[in-house]
């Protein structure tokens, strides 16, 4: 069931300075919402800066959903002191409002009170805001308003040197993008993992389906909430961030020219459905254009491969030119056991499994085998707590129990975290796997067993609003660690000044730009 790494796992305790180095980020969303637990009205804090073009604190899909972003950082302590500072910063200007601390969303009462994202009068600032509106249109904003927490991670070229011979990032990149698909494989056949240990929605707000259809056998509270009672992760169901349209893309991970040509093709294709909705009616644009992706962010993956643009360049451009430089993992709810939204437990777990899938042998894998590995998702977000619950692999594997699957895999992670635990002097890894093996002999253990009994007593309003003002109460008055306040009001005014230059600098109008940028 699970690949034999005993050879690689033996290397890597051969060449433990490999992983000196490893580079993480996080972004981490969050809602505002007023003390009785509805969506907040009001735009993005002037006070915070501007949203398109502040480093740190920005916005997703609506003016009310905060979106905060760490540099990347060496050290996961001091990543988190610094998103934690962020958060400090923001709760000290937020007036009367709180950062709801869950995945799903608070009480909102139609979808339209949430209010698209806002970037200004640049045409790179409208583009934003329109691509939204295209969102808004194709799937409706209730599903945009979930949260998560996105992991961004990357080996060290050392790493690269030692496993795959590598000279360099730039010669050596095919054979280091060829790796991260490796990783990227092994993170569909076992990242259901993820929610299993750390799915944190497994109920949502009766408003949330606002008169939609489900087919969820759905259980309720005396509260208004809607649960499932084995659930880990209704954020990843079909009720929430996912897209069937594109389950028919033939997007695989086996190699870069056919991720990327797959990715073009679909950004190119035009949609019957989404032509329907029309892009620009009356005068005023309802979407980018018609195909059956907008852009590629629109694809939704729970991991993608990332490299940093340059310029105007695409993602995928940015790609085939330097080769994959990080994967982004979008599989993780917000953590509502800690202000911030993650700690440092998922962090040097999510490490020591990301290091496991780059070592695991991963087979090539075919669009079918990748819907059979949704399945397999599907099967522990929805019953992931289910006793004696089973996991396949690929679509013609036998199942095997989850719990079992999970002990096996822990203990290859074991020795990875030995491993990083000889390069950091402690014992941390090692006391993360200790902790988290034991959630598959005890599902209570598991966070949607804890945040469900939590749920069941005080409801989805009460468990939220006590977690948020508490948090509110805490951050407001704790010292800052890593930035300061001047330090941030100084990246406020910079990014009134960035958006203010940029406006100033069109020279086209924002239809030609358009039709320069919009399905390229």
């Amino acid at each position: 069931m699970i690949p034999d790494v005993s050879k690689a796992l033996t290397w890597l305790e051969a060449h433990p300075d490999a992983l000196n180095g490893i580079r993480r980020g996080i972004e981490r969303e969050t809602l505002r919402v007023t003390p009785d637990g509805h969506l907040a009205q009001t735009g993005h804090p002037a006070v915070l800066g501007k949203a398109f073009t502040h480093p740190w604190i920005t916005t997703d899909f609506a003016e009310t959903l905060l979106e905060f972003i760490t540099p990347v950082d060496a050290s996961i302590d001091h990543m988190l002191a610094f998103l934690r500072d962020i958060h400090r910063y923001v709760a000290r200007n937020l007036g009367n409002e709180r950062m709801w601390p869950m995945s799903m969303p608070c009480f909102i009462g139609k979808e339209e009170d949430i209010v698209l994202a806002q970037y200004g009068t640049s045409n790179q600032g409208r583009f934003k805001t329109l691509y939204r509106e295209g969102l808004k249109n194709r799937y409706g904003a209730l599903m945009q308003t979930i949260s998560g927490v996105h992991y961004n991670f990357s080996l060290p070229i050392e790493f690269w040197q030692a496993w795959a011979g590598v000279t360099d990032a730039e010669s050596g990149k095919e054979k280091i993008s060829a790796g991260y698909f490796r990783l990227i494989r092994n993170y569909y056949r076992f990242g259901w993992v993820i929610p299993y240990l750390f799915g944190a929605s497994p109920a949502i707000c009766s408003s949330f389906l606002n008169g939609r259809e489900t087919n969820l056998p759905f259980e309720r509270s005396g509260k208004g909430m809607l649960y499932l009672p084995y659930a880990t992760s209704l954020r990843l169901s079909d009720l929430g961030y996912t897209n069937k349209s594109q389950s028919n893309l033939g997007i695989t991970f086996n190699d870069l020219d056919g991720y990327v040509t797959a990715l073009k093709k679909a950004i190119h294709t035009p949609s019957p459905e989404f032509a329907r909705l029309g892009v620009n009616v009356d005068g005023h644009y309802r979407q980018l254009n018609a195909n059956v992706l907008q852009i590629e962010n629109e694809l939704y993956a729970p991991i993608r491969p990332k490299r940093v643009t340059k310029g105007s360049e695409s993602p995928s451009d940015a790609l085939l030119r330097g080769g994959i430089e990080y994967i982004e993992v979008r599989s993780l709810d917000i953590n509502p056991f800690t202000a911030i939204g993650v700690n440092a437990e998922q962090s040097r777990f999510l490490d020591l499994f990301l290091i496991w899938c780059v070592l695991a042998d991963a087979p090539e894998m075919s669009s079918e085998e990748l819907m059979c590995t949704r399945k397999n998702w599907n099967r522990v977000i929805l019953e992931g707590r289910k006793p004696g619950q089973t996991i396949g692999i690929g679509c013609d594997s036998a199942r095997e129990p989850l719990d079992k699957v999970g002990k096996s895999l822990f203990a290859d992670l074991y020795r990875v975290a030995e491993v990083l635990d000889s390069i950091n002097g402690n014992e941390q890894y090692q006391r993360v796997c200790t902790k988290l093996v034991t959630f598959f002999d005890d599902v209570s253990q598991t966070y949607s067993a804890r945040v469900l009994e939590a749920m069941k007593s005080q409801g989805i309003g009460g468990f939220g609003l006590s977690l948020a003002e508490g948090y509110r109460e805490a951050l407001c008055h704790e010292p800052f660690e890593v930035l300061t306040p001047a330090m941030l009001d100084e990246q406020q005014k910079k990014s009134v000044e960035k958006q203010a230059m940029l406006e100033a600098q069109d020279t086209i109008s924002f239809e030609e730009y358009l039709a320069l940028h919009a399905g390229r």
